[in-house]
């Protein structure tokens, strides 16, 4: 039988256009699921990899990945629980209090939020006394917003559920979507959703890590087979477009190491004017390269050199007998160790604060996962903060590092020691 039809794989095609992806931005090797946890028990298994293998595409300049794996099979009973992060809640709160003002929201308002987590954002809404509602696909994270007076729907969001939601609740004033977009298989569904959940005069907010600041700061480890797709501002307007959409107005926030705020409206709704922001970041992105194919094909190499620096790093230490322990057990962890090649011949073991991870290993590399404990009792030289977006809270939290001379390690964008 001949392997003929093996040399030439069919193209993939971009999940907005429908264009064939021929160009990749960057080959991160083959890698686990981000969140697939090992059990003990599971030790000896056999562990799917999949092709961690980014493309950029050449007609609308959508960033993505393959889609190995459904959603349902990722997220049907998910590891990420929103509210182990103390900055992340105080980030949602403060959202909260900026958008009820900005909108003017009341408790003859209806507020929905897409992939609503464990309700750690809209219980603020909650005790505002502003209706909400969350959508959430993982059974077991969802459960854990009811329990606090979250009102949430266990379903996929697309076009279908939107019209179930607004037969049922009518039209809502505020969509939310906050990190949600990267990990949506079929975004013209998706998207379209949006639009038939929102009220005529209703605002939807996503946010989502900017693509600029994942290029120019190295931040490869934030792609993982969960985030299917990369958003510029550029490519976002465009699908956004596409569904009858228009983005108004842009922050740039600090949270996981630059992620943009988007504000869109409908179309026919022109009581919202396009602010100074958007067209002055839309013009940045232009000015630096994102409507151009070859701005996206020398990431590689910068990737490539990471590696190396941070494979430097662990091998001298170790020649110097050093010990060496990880903080975090987060998705993007679990990428830079399984592309790096880093096993427990670097790296003793990690610690979680979430108690549905300790007990565990990490998915390829099977580090051990225990509770943050477990650095005063063995006392590592070095700390190496897997989810460095926190960096500032972890090593607030973990100072006590500092009595036997302990230091910490973020890896990203390259290896810095912090004394």
């Amino acid at each position: 039988m001949s392997s003929q039809s093996n040399s030439n794989p069919i193209p993939a095609t971009c999940r907005f256009c429908g264009e064939s992806l021929r160009q990749t931005v960057v080959d991160l090797g083959m890698s686990p699921l981000c969140e697939s946890y090992v059990s003990a028990e599971g030790l000896n298994q056999m562990e799917p990899f999949y092709p961690l293998h980014v493309y950029v595409c050449q007609n609308c300049f959508l960033v993505q990945l393959e889609e190995f794996v459904s959603s349902e099979e990722i997220f049907t009973e998910y590891a990420y629980f929103s509210s182990y992060s103390d900055s992340w809640l105080e980030h949602a709160r403060e959202y909260t209090k900026q958008i009820v003002e900005r909108l003017a929201l009341d408790g003859e308002s209806h507020v929905l939020e897409l992939a609503s987590n464990d309700g750690y954002l809209l219980r603020n809404f909650v005790d505002m006394e502003i209706p909400a509602l969350g959508v959430e696909p993982a059974a077991n994270v969802a459960k854990a917003a009811i329990d606090i007076g979250v009102p949430t729907v266990v379903e996929f969001f697309g076009r279908a559920t939107a019209q179930e939601l607004v037969d049922e609740h009518g039209g809502f004033d505020l969509v939310i979507g906050n990190n949600v977009l990267a990990q949506v298989p079929d975004l013209n569904d998706f998207v379209a959703g949006m639009k038939i959940a929102l009220a005529p005069d209703g605002v939807i907010t996503m946010e989502f890590p900017h693509l600029m600041r994942l290029m120019e700061e190295n931040q490869f480890d934030t792609i993982y087979h969960e985030h299917f797709s990369y958003f510029s501002l550029l490519s976002t307007e465009k699908i956004f477009s596409a569904h009858g959409l228009t983005l108004y107005d842009v922050e740039r926030l600090p949270t996981h190491g630059g992620s943009l705020r988007i504000y869109a409206r409908h179309d026919e709704d022109e009581s919202k004017r396009i602010t100074d922001r958007l067209i002055d970041l839309r013009k940045e992105e232009e000015q630096a390269g994102f409507a151009r194919l070859d701005h996206y094909l020398s990431f590689g190499e910068q990737v490539r050199e990471t590696k190396r620096k941070l494979l430097e790093f662990l091998i001298q230490a170790k020649r110097e007998d050093k010990t060496i322990a990880g903080y975090g057990a987060p998705g993007k962890g679990n990428t830079l160790l399984n592309y790096c090649g880093i096993r427990t011949d670097f790296i003793d073991y990690t610690v979680d604060r979430n108690p549905y991870k300790q007990g565990k290993f990490l998915p390829g590399t099977h580090i051990p996962i225990f509770a943050p404990e477990k650095i005063g009792e063995t006392q590592p030289d070095y700390v190496l903060i897997l989810p460095w977006n926190f960096k500032d809270e972890i090593m607030d939290q973990m100072s006590g590092i500092r009595d036997w001379g302990g230091r910490f390690v973020v890896p990203i964008p390259e290896v810095k020691i912090y004394p």
